[in-house]
C-alpha cells in the first residue's frame, strides 16, 4: 500500500499510529536482537503495515551491545530498506527523544512510515555499564551507583523541605496498585503493596529504600510514525499526535558548585506548555520517567503540578489512582513494570499511547486525551541528570 501524499493537506500531519510491546521479564535469556524482533512482529501483527511499507527507523542504544545494538544493524535483522535512520544515545531519553525525531523526519518527508524501537536484556547479559562517573572523586567517598546518587537528592531535599517518606511511599504503592492491572508488568512485581512494607523495605543508600527503586528486567518496545492520511489508508483509526516536545542535556554546565536538585525539567516545562500553548490542568495522566521515586516527585514540581517544595504536600492530597485527579504512570511505571535498560523509557510511551487509544482496560482514566510522557538520560557527576525530555502526546 502506498498512499499518495499532498504536504499541504492538513492529514498529512505526523500522527502516532499504533504500538506494541513485550511482557517485560527477569533473565529471559533473550539478546536485545531477538527482543526487538519479537515487538516488531507485534507491531506489525497490530497495525497490518507490511514490512516493505516501513522505510524508517530510530533505535534506543542498548546497556546490552550485540554487534552493535546500532539502527543500521536493527534495519538489516528486521529486512528494512530505509531512507531515514537513527540511533538515540541520550540513555531514558531515548525513546521520547527518538519518537521526536521520527514525526521530525515524517514532517519533513525523509521517510513515510518510521518505526521508534527500544530493547534491553541487562538482567540476562550484564556487563560494566556506561554512565557518566568521575571514579577519581566517587570512588573513595564512596559513590558507585545511582541509588547513591539519587539517595544524596533524598537527603538533600529532606535538608530543606523536610522529610517525604510517606508521600514517595504513596508513590511507589499507587504504581504498584497499577501494575497490578498490568499483565505485561514483571511477574513478581504485580503484588499490592503497603504502606508499613514500603516504609520497612531494606535501606539501598540512605534514606532511599528499595522498593524506591527500579528491579533490571528485559524487555522491548515500539511505536509506528507515519501522516493522519496514511494511517486511515490503512484502516488505523487510533491516532496520536505530539502537541509539544522539548529536550536539555547538561543544564548549567558551567556551575562549579552545582545544585543537586536542580534538573533540565526546570528549564524545559515553561518551554514546552508555551509551544502546547497548555498547561498542567490541560493533562489527563502523567507519565514520568520513574527509576526511582524522588525522580516523579521533583518533575511534579518541575512542570507545576504543584510549587517548589510542595511535592510532598501534594502527593499526600491528590488522588494519583488511574481514575484520579492526576493519574501517575498508569502501568505501573519502571518501579512496578519494571526497567529493561535503556528501553526502559518506552515504557511511559507505550503506555500513555494504550490511554489515549482507550486500551487501558480496568486501569484507563476518564480523561485520556492528553497526557505528560518524560525521560531522564544518564547520571552526572555531583550533579543530577544529564538529559531531561517532554513530550505531551494528545489524541486525535
Amino acid at each position: 500500500m502506498n498512499p499518495e501524499m499532498n504536504s499541504t493537506h492538513p492529514n498529512n500531519e505526523p500522527v502516532i499510529a499504533g504500538y506494541a510491546e513485550t511482557p517485560v521479564r527477569h533473565n529471559s535469556g533473550l539478546n536485545v536482537y531477538e527482543l526487538a524482533a519479537e515487538v516488531f512482529a507485534g507491531l506489525l501483527e497490530r497495525t497490518g503495515i507490511p514490512t516493505a511499507d516501513i522505510d524508517g527507523l530510530s533505535v534506543s542504544s542498548a546497556l546490552v551491545e550485540l554487534n552493535p545494538f546500532y539502527a543500521q544493524c536493527v534495519a538489516d535483522m528486521l529486512g528494512l530498506s530505509t531512507s531515514w535512520l537513527h540511533t538515540s544515545g541520550m540513555g531514558g531519553c531515548s525513546a521520547v527523544a527518538g519518537l521526536a525525531r521520527a514525526i521530525a523526519a515524517v514532517r519533513e518527508g525523509e521517510c513515510s512510515v518510521a518505526v521508534v524501537l527500544s530493547a534491553d536484556a541487562p538482567s540476562s547479559f550484564a556487563r560494566e555499564p556506561a554512565r557518566g562517573y568521575r571514579h577519581e572523586f566517587e570512588a573513595p567517598v564512596p559513590i558507585s551507583s545511582p541509588p547513591t546518587v539519587f539517595g544524596l537528592m533524598m537527603s538533600d531535599r529532606a535538608h530543606r523541605f523536610g522529610p517525604c517518606d510517606e508521600a514517595l511511599g504513596k508513590i511507589a504503592i499507587t504504581q504498584r496498585a497499577h501494575a497490578v492491572l498490568n499483565e505485561n508488568a514483571l511477574a513478581k512485581l504485580r503484588k499490592p503493596l503497603t504502606m508499613a512494607a514500603y516504609l520497612d523495605s531494606r535501606m539501598i543508600a540512605e534514606p532511599l529504600r528499595m522498593l524506591d527503586c527500579v528491579m533490571p528486567c528485559d524487555g522491548a518496545n515500539a511505536c509506528i510514525v507515519t501522516t493522519a492520511d496514511r494511517a486511515r489508508a490503512y484502516g488505523l483509526d487510533k491516532l496520536a499526535r505530539s502537541r509539544g516536545y522539548a529536550e536539555l542535556t547538561n543544564f548549567r554546565p558551567t556551575d562549579q558548585t552545582p545544585d543537586i536538585l536542580a534538573n533540565g525539567f526546570q528549564a524545559i516545562s515553561a518551554r514546552l506548555w508555551q509551544k502546547s500553548g497548555l498547561g498542567p490542568g490541560d493533562i489527563g495522566h502523567f507519565q514520568p520517567y520513574d527509576d526511582f521515586t524522588i525522580a516523579v516527585l521533583l518533575q511534579l514540581e518541575a512542570f507545576g503540578f504543584c510549587a517548589p517544595g510542595d511535592g510532598a504536600r501534594f502527593v499526600a492530597r491528590t488522588d494519583l489512582s488511574h481514575s484520579g485527579a492526576l493519574p501517575l504512570n498508569t502501568g505501573g511505571g519502571q518501579i512496578s513494570c519494571g526497567q529493561p535498560g535503556l528501553a526502559g523509557g518506552g515504557i511511559q510511551v507505550t503506555e500513555a499511547l494504550r490511554q489515549i487509544y482507550g486500551e487501558g482496560g480496568a486501569r484507563q482514566v476518564r480523561s485520556p486525551g492528553r497526557a505528560l510522557v518524560t525521560g531522564i538520560g544518564g547520571i552526572m557527576f555531583a550533579r543530577n541528570w544529564f538529559s531531561s525530555a517532554a513530550m505531551i502526546l494528545e489524541a486525535i
